[in-house]
């Protein structure tokens, strides 16, 4: 941190049950010169990988669906949410973080994986960035029924969707997951299918 503009004055902790919530307090210079100090919460919960399983051949990807207490609780009436695969780093590097959740939300085993690019997917309240990669998937990969860890209390569908199909479902409203629309649209983008 060497941002001459900003002073960090005080670091409160608010909550640290599932991740970390805190209140800073800073001074921060404004453009004419000035000197404010502000307050604001920053919620870490560590950095993370998101993949796009997609095959060139079959023209199609592999998604989640699983339940998301934020989304219930702020309108969508299930809580369910189709997303790309994505977990936290925890101790990993981005690429063995996303091989690690690829098998164990998907089952599949991928081969090579390629990151694409990092986003900050909510700057204004949270610290997460997150590394997206693609890779391209194959039957013979499959190596278990994925679906998540139960300790995790993990509860994953996994769903094979033809790419037209998924692209359809942002224009629906039935994928309105950030990271999973990003990575659809990289792949349409750069023709991958």
């Amino acid at each position: 941190m060497n941002n001459e503009k900003v002073k960090i004055l005080k670091t409160e902790v608010l909550s640290d049950n599932w991740y970390t919530l805190w209140k800073i307090t800073f001074e921060f210079q404004k453009h004419d010169g000035a000197w404010e100090t502000q307050s604001r919460e920053a919620y870490d919960r560590g950095n993370g990988a998101t993949i796009l399983l997609y095959n060139p051949e079959n023209r199609t990807v592999i998604l989640t669906n699983q339940f998301r207490m934020p989304t219930y609780v702020n309108g969508n009436d299930t809580g369910m949410l189709i997303e790309a695969c994505a977990g936290l780093l925890d101790l990993d590097n981005p690429e063995d973080c996303i091989r690690r959740e690829t098998e164990e939300e998907t089952g599949y085993k991928v081969t090579d994986v390629r990151k694409v690019f990092e986003a900050y997917m909510s700057p204004g309240s949270v610290t997460e960035i997150l590394h997206f990669f693609v890779a391209e998937y194959s039957k013979d990969m499959k190596i278990g029924d994925g679906g998540g860890l139960e300790h995790d209390q993990e509860n994953i569908e996994v769903l094979e969707l033809p790419f037209d199909t998924a692209l359809q479902m942002i224009e629906d409203g039935q994928i309105r997951d950030g990271k999973t629309i990003l990575l659809l649209q990289y792949a349409q983008i750069h023709r991958l299918l």
